[in-house]
């Protein structure tokens, strides 16, 4: 103990099928169960998760294994219907990352494909965090793409974008 605190494992990642290289924070729920993000691990792209508080102690569930090489890079979004929103750093159709959405659905969840950035002037590898505007639009920023001159890396200097649905 220090300082007065005392910490607690909540749960041990073991970098198989739950995943592993946690990434992000961590975000509740309105029921209090916790959500987030590992880069790794689940099928090759990294894993969804939610710990669900059971007396003294927390229950793992895999959400979603997303597949390819690039995972998520930064925390989940919830929406007020409860969707999860994320991107990935280095997946979708161009391996430059992707803006993605899973939607509770019959006992599990469905991901759609929102976005697939081509690492053009539209940006590459999202590494931040999502969050909405009152009217529903979705912003977030890349690592790289957009300009390329000046004092950039190769790959660009990075966006700032907005998705409307």
């Amino acid at each position: 103990m220090s300082g007065g605190c005392t910490q607690n494992v909540l749960y041990s990642f073991q970098g198989g099928s739950d995943g592993g290289n946690l990434i992000g924070s961590l975000i509740f729920d309105n029921s209090g169960n916790l959500y987030g993000t590992t880069y790794w691990g689940g099928e090759g792209g990294g894993t969804v998760f939610k710990l669900t508080p059971s007396g003294a102690s927390w229950t793992y569930s895999l959400i979603y294994n997303l597949t390819g090489g690039g995972g998520p890079a930064a925390s989940l979004t919830m929406d007020a219907a409860g969707n999860l929103y994320g991107t990935t750093a280095a997946d979708g159709a161009y391996g430059a990352g992707s803006v993605f959405k899973l939607t509770p659905s019959n006992g599990g969840w469905t991901e759609t494909d929102l976005y697939d950035f081509t690492g053009g002037s539209d940006g590459a590898n999202p590494w931040s965090n999502v969050t909405f505007d009152a009217n529903g639009n979705l912003y977030g920023t890349t690592l790289g793409g957009g300009y390329t001159g000046g004092n950039c890396f190769p790959g660009g200097c990075g966006v700032v974008w907005e998705f409307t649905p």
